[in-house]
């Protein structure tokens, strides 16, 4: 339906974003013809709209560009909303309109984006038309479009526009569509900078709006199920460079800030490349989702991924592949965001500053506190300098950043960071002195990555830029993980972050040389994605870097070996008795000496803390702390001078002996000639000393449960103590699971005279300790009660999986061995994820008939890996392969209720 004159303002501009050409060309799209106005009813219009949604997904499903389709989108809604206009509004003479604002003001509409309208109406003439708006209004809610609307005055434009920057912020993308064209223009009018938040004012508000959005995702673009539009890097940061140019410029498209000098040619087409990527997800997003939906939820990544063509491969999966190309784009729309706006800055509020310039060397200058080259040709003349500038940021702490034109700079001149420049001894010396300056490491490495000076640094790098695997345990990209770690190694050194970690601390304070440890932290995952063994290969190519920067051999050496051993000491940490002698032995003879150790304690805790937030917990801290300090005093003991279980348990009860202080000898005799060798081995002598006093205390048989919380570990233990039962672990389980409580480490023991002595590492769903004595409480009264019932509660079956732990499809594999002794069989349990995993096992070991002795949980985001250790009813390690098939299969049918 066409639309009068009196609706077109020519001056407006159709579209404020440019739209990429559509690789496949103009389509002609079939959408619903909209039918004469007498005939239309609420019915009718939302059969339309139905109909239009679905022919425009058919296109996008055949391969039109969502840069056309958003377009055409809009171009059909005017059509409806003219069409109820028009019923609403016959005769109007003038004094209201119906304004586009927001998205469908620039006339890019997705499939289910808002569309946002203003009723504008004539001051004087409100009341005259109030009685029509309503039920323009209602016609538009029924439409079965996703409406959003105001109707105001001008003035009340102006006063809403002037106290909030995101109303003017809609106001600037304004379009009418129908009434007076008069009316409108005076609206435009009243909200130009002349009248309205001039360009500072507007750039200043918007940019701490940025920061602000930015803070709700963490600063980081690099989320598990990222937000396309609202997130670093989205839309919304591509949206902001148009905000702002229009307000200073009056610029209406982006390719115009080209005409002003302040976008080059292929700034311009990676902007426009980035945002025709976001718009093809966005709108199959939309489509796909039947909603406004925004975020890269799991379910719909790797359906994503195979819709837009991505195939797995002998190295990667399709959504990892989906997901590399999404994050490279947010990160070169991150980068051209954070220097726009800080070349807007610059002009915006520094014109009125005079130019404080002070020389630092030929190459390089301070403007108003931001470094700068002192001429256009600096990097071409000495291309070193693209190194030389971060290394002069970290000498310079009084610099605040780069200046916007310099970072344009060094970004058009990363082609000369070519093989020449890497075997460049200058080149090689400055990235080794930013490697061993003592301040500004990884903020400058940062800043490398930024800039793109990194990945062309070191080539190998450049792979894992925007590599994300696909599971809930790394939730960062390789890249940024890469240089979390790095800067965990950097915080150990840092007296004001000693608290976290104190162990670390006072370790690294033996480190010789702490450019080796930042150089193995750089390369450890640098082989992520490429098929082998990314330990090897990582290791490989940090003996080329290590040779070419000159490294020693003994300094090279120690890289490649902390790069293949990285995962070492955590998987002996969690999946292994850290408490056993000749477990501490073994791993003593892989690090060989006390420096090697020292190195991977540090790489280990600093890899795990920068892989996830959430995955680091106090436990965890226990048992690395645990074997990094009976390793030290193996080492210090010497490897000619193996420590035995003997040894163990002398200086175990020797340590309990001392910390129970005047306890009678005789009263710590008779608790202990009650307990096997065992016993002392697998416990603390802080444990030890615990659980005498405890025992001392019981004078009757009856169930007895304690909560305890050790704050030099800051964990908290449940004890367990009764008469023993078959059914007693698979009880305690399902009720501290039923409490919500995670069981992170059991340790099973039964006395001569047929008590169990048990002790459980909990932590709550925070996956913190109990802290409160009212939670230590409820879980010492539940457990009692329990026991003294010698029944099994349900389990409980209201603590589902999130919706995430759903999406995968996590195979369960049992594998099973003997102990270093063949004590007993060790059972290995990798599967999914589920709440109350460990009350089924319990219960599968109790119908097996097995008794477990220790148990020991690792979680790695959506997958468990557990270990057992058990023997049969008689105490003795199983004997044969049928008697493993038949507990796997009992462990596989209690787990088949998830």
């Amino acid at each position: 339906m066409p639309m009068s004159d009196r609706n077109q303002s020519p001056e407006q501009p159709r579209r404020a974003v440019d739209q990429p050409p559509s690789e496949n060309g103009a389509k002609n799209i079939d959408l619903p013809t909209i039918p004469s106005l007498d005939t239309l009813n609420p019915g009718d219009m939302r059969a339309l709209v139905k109909q239009g949604r679905e022919a425009l997904a058919e296109q996008f499903r055949q391969g039109v560009r969502a840069a056309d389709l958003i377009h055409r989108q809009s171009d059909f809604i005017d059509q409806i909303l003219h069409a109820i206009w028009q019923q609403h509004f016959p005769n109007a003479d003038g004094g209201i309109a119906l304004v586009a604002v927001g998205g469908y003001g620039r006339a890019e509409l997705h499939p289910r984006s808002d569309v946002d309208i203003l009723i504008l109406i004539d001051g004087a003439k409100f009341d005259h038309y109030q009685h029509q708006v309503e039920p323009l209004v209602a016609a538009l809610w029924d439409s079965g479009l996703d409406i959003g609307h105001s109707v105001r005055s001008i003035e009340e434009c102006v006063d809403e526009a002037g106290r909030d920057v995101t109303v003017i912020t809609n106001l600037i993308e304004c379009r009418l569509l129908c009434g007076d064209a008069a009316l409108y223009a005076d609206l435009c009018q009243s909200i130009s900078t002349e009248h309205l938040w001039p360009a500072d004012a507007f750039f200043t508000a918007k940019r701490d709006e940025q920061a602000a959005r930015h803070r709700k995702f963490r600063d980081t673009a690099y989320n598990l199920e990222p937000n396309i539009k609202e997130g670093p890097g989205g839309l919304r940061d591509l949206q902001m460079i148009s905000w702002v140019a229009k307000r200073y410029f009056g610029a209406n498209t982006t390719s115009e800030l080209v005409q002003h000098g302040f976008l080059t040619e292929s700034e311009h087409y990676d902007l426009m490349r980035c945002q025709d990527h976001l718009w093809q997800i966005r709108y199959a997003l939309h489509v796909q989702t039947g909603r406004n939906e925004n975020r890269l939820l799991f379910d719909l990544q790797r359906e994503l991924a195979v819709q837009f063509g991505y195939k797995d491969d002998k190295t990667s999966i399709a959504v990892e592949k989906f997901m590399q190309a999404y994050y490279r784009v947010i990160t070169t729309l991150s980068r051209l965001n954070e220097m726009l706006l800080q070349i807007f800055e610059e002009v915006t509020l520094s014109h009125t500053e005079p130019a404080g310039i002070t020389p630092i060397n030929r190459r390089f200058q301070s403007c108003n506190g931001f470094v700068e080259i002192t001429h256009p040709n600096v990097f071409k003349r000495y291309p070193f300098a693209l190194l030389e500038i971060f290394l002069l940021l970290q000498q310079h702490p009084e610099l605040k950043g780069v200046r916007a034109q310099t970072i344009r700079m060094i970004r058009q001149h990363t082609y000369l960071i070519d093989d020449e420049f890497r075997d460049d001894l200058r080149c090689r010396s400055l990235f080794l002195d930013i490697l061993r300056q003592p301040s500004g490491i990884t903020h400058e490495l940062r800043r490398m990555n930024r800039y793109g000076v990194l990945a062309a640094y070191c080539p190998p790098f450049r792979q894992i830029v925007g590599r994300m695997q696909y599971d809930l345990f790394h939730v960062y990209t390789v890249d940024e993980h890469t240089l979390n770690v790095v800067s965990n190694v950097r915080k150990f050194t840092l007296e004001e972050f000693a608290n976290e970690t104190p162990l670390c601390h006072e370790v690294i304070a033996e480190i010789p040389k702490l450019e080796v440890l930042y150089i193995a932290a750089f390369f450890h995952d640098i082989a992520k994605g490429r098929g082998g063994n990314h330990s090897e290969l990582g290791a490989i190519d940090a003996v080329d870097f290590c040779i070419q920067h000159g490294l020693s051999r003994y300094d090279t050496a120690l890289v490649a070996w902390l790069i293949r051993q990285h995962l070492a000491m955590s998987q002996t940490a969690q999946k292994t008795d850290i408490g056993n002698p000749e477990v501490i032995g073994d791993f003593a003879r892989e690090m060989g000496d006390e420096q090697h150790l020292n190195h991977l304690f540090l790489l280990t805790v600093a890899d795990i803390r920068g892989t996830n937030p959430e995955i680091w917990s106090n436990w965890k801290a226990t048992l690395l702390n645990g074997l990094y300090l009976a390793t030290r005093r193996y080492l210090r003991r010497g490897l000619e001078t193996p420590w035995d279980r003997l040894d163990q348990l002398r200086e175990q009860q020797s340590q309990a002996r001392g910390r129970l202080g005047n306890v009678p000898e005789s009263d710590i005799d008779r608790i202990w000639k009650r307990l096997d060798d065992g016993y002392f081995v697998r416990h603390s002598a802080e444990e030890i000393e615990w659980h005498t006093r405890t025992l001392l205390g019981i004078h009757d048989d009856a169930p007895y449960s304690e909560v305890h919380y050790d704050p030099i570990r800051g964990i908290s233990q449940v004890l367990v103590y009764c008469r023993d039962t078959r059914h007693l672990f698979a009880a305690t389980a399902v009720t501290l699971d039923r409490l919500g409580l995670n069981i992170v480490d059991a340790r099973v023991s039964t006395t001569s005279d047929g008590y169990a002595l048990n002790t459980f590492v909990v932590l709550n769903e925070e996956n913190e300790p109990i802290l409160e004595p009212g939670d230590s409480a409820r879980v010492t009264d539940t457990l009692t009660k329990v026991l003294n019932e010698g029944k099994i509660p349900p389990v409980n079956t209201a603590r589902r999986r999130s919706r995430r732990h759903r999406h995968f499809d996590i195979p369960t594999e049992i594998l099973f061995s003997d102990d270093l002794r063949h004590r007993f069989t060790i059972v290995e349990l990798s599967t999914a994820d589920y709440p109350g995993l460990l009350a089924q096992v319990g219960l599968a070991f109790m119908d097996f008939g097995a008794r477990l002795h220790s148990a020991r949980i690792s979680t790695f985001g959506e997958r468990v890996d557990d270990i057992f250790e058990i023997t049969d009813q008689n105490g003795q390690a199983l004997q044969d392969e049928a008697q493993m098939n038949t507990l796997s299969a009992i462990i596989r049918e209690r787990l088949s209720v998830f």
